[in-house]
């Protein structure tokens, strides 16, 4: 073996499960996404308005995908190691600038956000290649067309950037579609085929334990939405009934999230022959609506604390409603793919919350804010509930908490 593979091969993660832990370079990285969120909620709540939702929806479908890329890598890649570090310092420098330009990505500054996307999903596919040139032939062919896929939605991203605010929203969606169609056909490419899901040898407890902190760290946004706007505004009983009823929200989001999905979650990806696609559609896809649903809550919580008597409309019951109804339904699908089971206290939650969003349109928005926290309630009820009549599954969630 030459001294060129030796290099690249100490790059890669040990296969000792240990060493396959989520690390405080992982962790540091993931602080871009706090500022991240912050400025995508601000940018929201600033211009409550259905164009502006939109204009928020392509902002947090971009920060999601270059987070879950980054994820995919480093459970490959060992972030111990300075190569690795180097790149997620400066996948950080890129997602600064990125996150900066946020408040107007769709102004002055959307050179700057699109070119610090582009320069964050490209650079590292291309690192990727870099890193695999000796080992894992089958991951580096497949970075190979990662690469490709990300330099031709770069085209629409530059040329939405480049463009009038009219167009390039709908230039940087055509942007989105290539980049989230990729996996799906498995990131063919003429004359280099596609990639086979047996080719990614992943660690699905990586993979878990990083979503489930990048829940975490959705959540924690919410919090500090919630204490900031609180603090904010003078006090009366609306407000304080709104604090306490936004408060109990994000710890039902929490505790549908990670009291027995993840941990569950987490033993299937361990137990499962076909962790690559498993973890494709949980974790890029599935994960998606977990993390938007939280992010809603948050802009929502924001909103309600400095405006709870106000009149409804469209954009907020869309928000107020569709946080609590994205985040079940991404916690359904996730549930149903790993263990086969259709959560039905999912469903009741859903079908309450879109039960009123016609009401929702014209009543004050704090009952509009009561029933999205009814229906997360409703839930976590059920499933506790549930869980405490099936034999030994308290054991279970206690023994898979331990590990």
């Amino acid at each position: 073996m030459t001294k060129g593979v030796d290099s690249s091969r100490h790059w890669l993660r040990d296969e000792d499960q240990e060493d396959r832990q989520v690390g405080f370079p992982e962790l540091f990285f993931d602080l871009v996404f706090v500022f991240s969120l912050i400025q995508l909620s601000h940018f929201i709540v600033e211009e409550f308005s259905l164009s502006r939702l939109v204009e928020g929806g392509v902002i947090a479908l971009a920060l999601w995908w270059v987070w879950n890329h980054t994820a995919w890598v480093t459970n490959w890649l060992d972030p111990a190691r300075m190569p690795i570090r180097a790149m997620l310092f400066g996948l950080m420098f890129f997602g600064l600038l990125m996150s900066s330009a946020i408040p107007d990505a769709f102004g002055a500054k959307g050179l700057m956000f699109a070119g610090a996307y582009i320069a964050m999903q490209l650079g590292r596919s291309l690192f990727a290649i870099y890193a695999f040139r000796n080992v894992l032939p089958e991951v580096r062919r497949n970075f190979v067309r990662v690469s490709l896929w990300f330099g031709l939605s770069a085209v629409f991203w530059l040329w939405g950037a480049l463009s009038g605010e009219a167009i390039r929203l709908t230039l940087w969606f055509i942007a989105l579609a290539i980049e989230y169609a990729a996996p799906e056909v498995r990131f063919f490419v003429p004359g280099l085929d596609r990639s086979h899901a047996s080719d990614w040898k992943i660690s699905g407890e990586h993979m878990a334990d990083r979503c489930a902190l990048f829940v975490m760290i959705c959540l924690g946004e919410s919090i500090l939405a919630i204490g900031r706007s609180f603090a904010d505004e003078d006090l009366s009983w609306l407000v304080i009934a709104t604090f306490v009823g936004a408060f109990l929200a994000s710890v039902s989001m929490w505790w549908i999230y990670f009291h027995f999905g993840q941990v569950k979650t987490k033993r299937e990806m361990e137990e499962t022959d076909e962790p690559g696609e498993l973890a494709l559609h949980v974790f890029t896809y599935g994960h998606m609506p977990v993390v938007a649903g939280v992010i809603l809550a948050a802009i929502s919580a924001e909103h309600l604390l400095a405006h709870p008597g106000e009149t409804g409309d469209a954009a907020r019951a869309l928000v107020i409603l569709g946080g609590p109804v994205l985040f079940l339904a991404g916690n359904l699908f996730v549930k149903r793919v790993t263990t086969g089971r259709l959560p039905r206290s999912h469903l009741a939650g859903i079908g309450v919350a879109l039960l009123f969003m016609p009401v929702g349109l014209s009543v004050a928005t704090y009952w509009t804010g009561l029933v999205g926290l009814a229906a997360l309630l409703l839930v976590a009820i059920l499933e506790y509930r549930g869980l405490a009549q099936t034999p030994h599954a308290s054991d279970e969630v206690g023994e898979l908490e331990s590990e």
